[in-house]
Order: structure tokens, then C-alpha cells, then sequence
């Protein structure tokens, strides 16, 4: 188990609170443990998106873009919807 650097107090609804325990109690696991993995998996989705939107940023600076309707129409071809 990785070394605890630093506690924060937060707030967090009764509701919550109750989904947490229940999850916990199901998964044999304390409720610390499912939302330090929580906050783990929202920090690497977001850092993933952060990135390929940096990426898509640099591409359009450097003029490597492509048409709206044409990325459109083939989204719509490869999973045949209609345009």
C-alpha cells in the first residue's frame, strides 16, 4: 500500500457516503481504499484527455486539421447512420 503523504478533510453527502460504505462492505474493502482509487482513476482519465486535447491543439497550429463534414460522413459510413 503506497505511504500517505497528506490528509485533506472534504466534504461528502450523507448519500454518498452510504453508496461508499455499501460498495465497501461488497468489496471487502475500506472506504479510504475506494475513493483513493476513485480519485486515482478520475486523475488518469482526465490527465489522458488533457493530453490528447494538447495534442489536438499542437495539430491545428501546425495546420494539420481536417474538414468537419468529411470526419462526419465517415463516422456516419463506418457505423451506418444516416447523414
Amino acid at each position: 500500500m503506497p505511504q500517505r503523504a497528506a490528509s485533506e478533510p472534504i466534504t461528502i453527502s450523507d448519500e454518498r457516503i452510504a453508496e461508499l460504505d455499501a460498495l465497501a462492505r461488497a468489496t471487502d474493502r475500506s472506504r479510504d481504499d475506494i475513493i483513493d482509487q476513485a480519485i486515482a482513476q478520475y486523475l488518469e482519465a482526465n490527465n489522458w484527455q488533457m493530453k490528447r486535447i494538447e495534442a489536438g491543439i499542437d495539430a491545428a497550429r501546425e495546420g494539420r486539421v481536417r474538414d468537419a463534414d468529411r470526419v462526419f460522413a465517415r463516422i456516419a459510413d463506418k457505423h451506418g447512420w444516416a447523414r
